[in-house]
């Protein structure tokens, strides 16, 4: 057998594994259908909202010469947003007072607005450092 088969094989048995363990703890749950509903709606978010949105931010970007640092900017926007959403977006107060001691919606707008500002900057100075350069000598 080849290597690439063994590590193929090996990674799809460990796969099935993991899933066999998720299905197991999703059914330890104490309300498992929630739990499912959860997965799915998540599920929808993912393939219907998010994935269709990145790529059609990834065709807006074809063919501009600052793609990379727009693609970084997204990409640190996007986990900014995602890992700030759930707090955000939770029904009621939390069951810890101090869990948002302060306004994360505020924040994560201010936050936002750095990464956009640092985002422009970047680019500015990168199509400084690529501008033709002009000769001095008088010709």
């Amino acid at each position: 057998m080849r290597t690439a088969n063994a590590f193929r094989y090996g990674a799809g048995a460990l796969g099935l594994v993991l899933i066999a363990i998720g299905a197991w703890r999703v059914a330890d749950q104490p309300d498992p259908l929630g739990v499912l509903v959860w997965l799915a709606g998540a599920l929808v978010l993912h393939d219907g909202i998010l994935a269709p949105l990145v790529l059609a931010v990834g065709l807006l970007l074809v063919g501009r010469r600052d793609r990379g640092v727009l693609r970084g900017a997204l990409v640190v926007a996007g986990s900014l947003v995602l890992v700030t959403l759930p707090l955000l977006v939770r029904p009621g107060a939390p069951p810890n007072p101090s869990a948002l001691p302060l306004p994360y919606g505020r924040n994560l707008v201010i936050v936002l607005a750095a990464v956009v500002v640092v985002t422009a900057a970047m680019i500015v100075v990168l199509r400084w450092r690529r501008r033709p350069q002009r000769s001095t000598d008088g010709d």
